[in-house]
């Protein structure tokens, strides 16, 4: 690393009690609300995508397969760009690495609205989803340095949410300034929002706590597993610990290959639902739109729900609360598809639970990656898993796209009906806790 994005060394130690108990409550007050409004502006520059293709589609041209591939497109270099760059931000200063790449997409997205050769256009969108992998692992390295392991799910969650809240108004904004002005201003007026609050992530943000001279968040707080994850791998040089707890961790394999079924179910329904909504029942966007704004604030709501219950009901352990959400997950991908009696309130009740359970494991997974890695390598494991996430979000792109073409929307809810029923297998094994009791007490003694 170098210049800005390097991470800077730590400070000295303030050894005032009441100074460390001070710094940690506001900084930890103030880092949340700065990554919450980044990772929703995030959202923005993502997924205007989404919500501006039904007139991208009669304006330009274009056909599904044309959407669908560069959906593709998006994916596998997000998934890529998510795993490359949470190893480089293990070593990074996040207020920087994380500002940098949304003042980026904002540009992308500027440029992307005065454009309209499909060339062009995949180019960009490539372009954007690389930049857009630099948001999500500075947020998990910053949040496993300053929230401990039996506080994490709630601090997590809610954290999590901040896509709920992007991705429940970019379908507003889009469907507005695509019915009064034209599909290019729902990606330069998010484009110029990014550019402005980039520039705000540069200033407020801050790297571990130890960089501000303050103890570890497991010492701060004297949790027992954060202490016990702390002690772990200690002489390890970083290409050893990535070795040993991501490429070669089991449980972390088991995680990536959930997460990919996962996303084919999210991306599928908050891709391709309005315009399940517009084609098979004949809603207009603005009416089909606020239907997938329903799948977001579901989404919401079932993330702070599985946070606060794993933290509360589980004592840390991400399993039990991660089966109990795929199978709610089933269940209303089922609901949507089968049930006898349309009508938009019991279609956007449906798009409300799929929302409400699958952003539990979204969430959940991710979490348990960080948490089942080494506290140097977070960034590392959750972008490995995210890489496969977005494999599953890649093949809910071009590939479900054909699925649609030959057996309409019937083959597109086998598939994700499909997914939904094989996740639950596929956790199964984290129903035991994710630390034994024998090994958190010998680690916790070391760490004293």
């Amino acid at each position: 690393m170098f210049g800005y994005l390097k991470s800077p060394q730590p400070a000295v130690a303030v050894s005032e009690p009441e100074q460390v108990n001070e710094l940690y409550r506001y900084w930890r007050f103030h880092i949340m609300l700065t990554m919450y409004l980044g990772y929703a502006v995030f959202y923005l520059t993502r997924k205007n995508f989404n919500y501006a293709m039904p007139a991208m589609l009669a304006d330009l041209g274009l056909d599904k397969a044309d959407i669908g591939m560069m959906g593709t497109l998006f994916y596998i270099t997000y998934g890529c760009s998510k795993f490359l760059s949470g190893i480089i931000s293990d070593r990074s200063n996040p207020r920087y690495f994380m500002g940098f790449g949304l003042i980026a997409t904002g540009i992308v997205n500027i440029l992307f609205g005065f454009s309209s050769s499909l060339l062009v256009l995949s180019c960009l969108w490539i372009l954007n989803a690389w930049f857009q992998g630099w948001g999500w692992p500075p947020c998990s390295k910053l949040m496993t340095t300053w929230y401990s392991r039996s506080e994490r799910g709630l601090w997590w969650s809610l954290w999590s949410t901040a896509h709920n809240v992007g991705g429940a108004l970019i379908p507003l904004l889009a469907a507005y300034l695509t019915l009064n002005y034209s599909w290019r201003y729902g990606f330069i007026v998010p484009g110029l929002i990014a550019v402005l609050v980039g520039f705000f992530l540069c200033w407020r943000l801050r790297d571990k706590p130890v960089t501000l001279g303050l103890p570890t968040v497991g010492r701060w707080r004297s949790d027992r597993l954060e202490l016990a994850q702390e002690c772990e791998g200690i002489g390890l040089s970083h290409s050893e610990i990535l070795k040993k707890y991501v490429l070669s961790n089991k449980y972390i394999w088991l995680l990536a290959f959930s997460y990919v079924l996962v996303y084919i179910v999210r991306t599928a329904i908050n891709d391709w639902g309005n315009l399940y909504l517009t084609e098979q029942h004949g809603y207009g966007l603005i009416t089909a739109n606020i239907a997938l704004s329903l799948f977001e604030l579901g989404g919401f709501i079932g993330s702070l729900v599985a946070g606060w219950g794993s933290d509360k009901l589980f004592g840390g352990n991400r399993g039990p609360m991660n089966l109990i959400f795929s199978i709610g997950i089933f269940l209303s991908v089922a609901a949507l598809w089968l049930m006898p009696m349309t009508g938009f309130v019991l279609q956007a009740g449906c798009f409300f639970a799929i929302g409400f359970f699958v952003f539990g494991p979204q969430m959940l997974i991710g979490m348990a990656a960080a948490e089942c890695s080494h506290k140097d390598s977070t960034g590392a494991a959750t972008g490995f898993v995210g890489l496969f996430a977005y494999m599953g979000a890649a093949l809910a792109g071009y590939p479900l796209a054909l699925v649609m073409e030959h057996y309409q929307w019937a083959g597109f809810f086998t598939v994700i009906s499909s997914a939904a029923a094989v996740v639950g297998l596929l956790l199964l094994p984290f129903l035991k806790a994710q630390a034994t009791e024998g090994v958190v007490a010998v680690n916790y003694e070391a760490a004293r």
